[in-house]
């Protein structure tokens, strides 16, 4: 899936590389749909309804039991060990079945999620991204990643070692700010662009540019 069309791309990218013009630092930028499909999680809740609709059964038997002679014209029925044993196992699955279905609408499925699990997913991905596209891979090893996942609402900031030895994360912090302050609105490639140009600022303090710096990662946004 798509966020931004290719006039948005230009505005992050032109962004990027306008913010390196003054640092040796180099900033990657990388837009993301999802940080994971959270397949285990919707497993977990499907299973954890499943056993609480057995549970409810074997504790509160009668209403369903009411309900199911109900359905087969109200004549009573005298139920077997094996019939109840059945029917708390049935319940369950299908309580499972039904759950992992609802579960493919999107929406539903990434609300139920835990906002520490949201949050962690997006930083591991990020510390991959990081380190296949920004991880030492310049001289200084002054490489800074931006990070956005859009059906989280999650972002981070990853910078090298040496980065990260001369700024404070409150830093980062500001320039957080200031990108999801836009987004929020919609206006992602404003947003991004807006980091960039803080992620940039703060480079040229502790990493100004030299006269032979070469521009070693691309400018272009990645969006994944």
């Amino acid at each position: 899936m798509s966020y931004l069309n290719e006039e948005q791309h230009k505005i992050v990218s032109s962004a990027v590389a306008e913010a390196e013009l003054t640092t040796s630092g180099e900033i990657v930028t990388v837009l993301a749909d999802r940080s994971d499909d959270y397949n285990d999680v919707a497993l977990w809740w499907a299973a954890g309804l499943g056993f609480t609709a057995m549970s409810l059964f074997a504790a509160l038997p009668e209403p369903f039991l009411n309900f199911w002679d109900m359905l087969i014209g109200g004549w009573s029925h005298e139920w077997t060990t094996g019939e109840l044993a059945s029917m708390t196992i049935g319940l369950g699955l299908l309580t499972f079945v039904i759950m992992l279905g609802l579960q493919q609408w999107q929406p539903l499925k990434f609300f139920i999620i835990p906002n520490p699990v949201k949050t962690s997913r997006a930083h591991e991905q990020a510390i991959k991204h990081f380190k296949v596209g920004a991880e030492r891979r310049t001289v200084g090893a002054t490489g800074v990643l931006i990070y956005l996942s859009m059906r989280e609402h999650r972002a981070e900031i990853v910078a090298d070692d040496s980065i990260a030895e001369k700024v404070e994360p409150e830093v980062w912090g500001e320039a957080m700010g200031d990108m999801l302050v836009r987004i929020r609105k919609g206006q992602i490639a404003e947003g991004m662009a807006a980091g960039v140009r803080d992620v940039g600022f703060v480079l040229s303090q502790h990493f100004p540019r030299g006269e032979e710096d070469e521009n070693e990662l691309p400018d272009r946004l990645i969006e994944v």
